[in-house]
């Protein structure tokens, strides 16, 4: 292993389940010049598998609710699986990947979301990140494949947390230089040309006038959070853009200023 910082890499549940991208994805990782951590979704397969299994699934604001049912398909679909699935590809290029979840060694400890309208059941907001303990992984060539089911702060339940924060809260902890957040586009776009690097303050511009709009609003809050909890780098983009290391990049302020300098 090399000194270079860490990057958290986060891959959503729209394509991890395309060969193509999954190769793709797994030769970028065993090329990237730093160690590498990954945080996945799976949204698409729990909620196909939340119907064969005669669940409807649920959103509030968004965010998935998860009863007690919900849970068992969330923990099979996204700890059994995508994470192994994930595992194979890597694996296959010789990537010494490791399949994980929260859960596991208490790595990801979540709360119950509260809402003031709806009981969320089993979603969690993120409370504590072992982040020595991942670091450990890296330090032994390991790199650690994390599906987003952590475990209760306070009492040996799950809970199903948005792979978005996880991966944030996982960067943080870590000391990591950036996360990287995988979409099907290859960035913030403004009159359908990405942007290169945005600040707090544009970012937040372009949400209110409409510029960035529907799912891409998470995403940016997500990255606007995870520079405001001290990672130096957040970047949304596609899987050329990981491999050409292009896409939009947020920083703070200050450094915004120090990079158009």
């Amino acid at each position: 292993m090399t000194d270079t910082n860490p990057i958290v890499i986060k891959i959503g549940g729209h394509e991890i389940n395309d060969h193509d991208f999954l190769s793709g994805l797994a030769a970028a990782v065993r090329d990237y010049p730093a160690p590498v951590v990954i945080v996945h979704g799976g949204g698409v397969e729990i909620s196909d598998m939340q119907k064969i299994m005669g669940i409807d699934p649920q959103y509030v604001d968004g965010v998935r609710v998860t009863d007690a049912a919900s849970l068992k398909v969330v923990e099979m679909v996204l700890c059994g699986v995508v994470n192994k699935r994930l595992v194979r590809y890597l694996v296959d290029v010789n990537v010494e990947a490791v399949g994980l979840s929260g859960v596991d060694r208490g790595i990801v400890k979540a709360n119950k979301m509260q809402h003031a309208e709806q009981d969320m059941g089993y979603t969690g907001s993120v409370a504590h990140v072992r982040g020595e303990t991942i670091k450990t992984m890296l330090e032994q060539g390991l790199t650690p494949v994390i599906a987003p089911v952590s475990m209760g702060s306070d009492a040996p339940v799950s809970y199903n947390v948005n792979a978005d924060h996880v991966a944030g809260a996982v960067a943080a902890a870590i000391g990591a230089d950036r996360v990287v957040f995988i979409t099907n586009v290859p960035g913030v776009l403004v009159d359908g040309e990405a942007q290169s690097l945005l600040d707090v303050d544009a970012a937040h511009a372009l949400i209110d006038d409409g510029t960035i709009f529907g799912g891409m609003i998470p995403k940016v809050k997500t990255a606007l959070h995870t520079v405001e909890d001290g990672v130096p780098e957040a970047v949304i983009t596609n899987l050329a853009g990981l491999v050409a290391g292009t896409g939009t990049t947020f920083v703070n302020r200050q450094v915004a200023e120090i990079k158009s300098a």
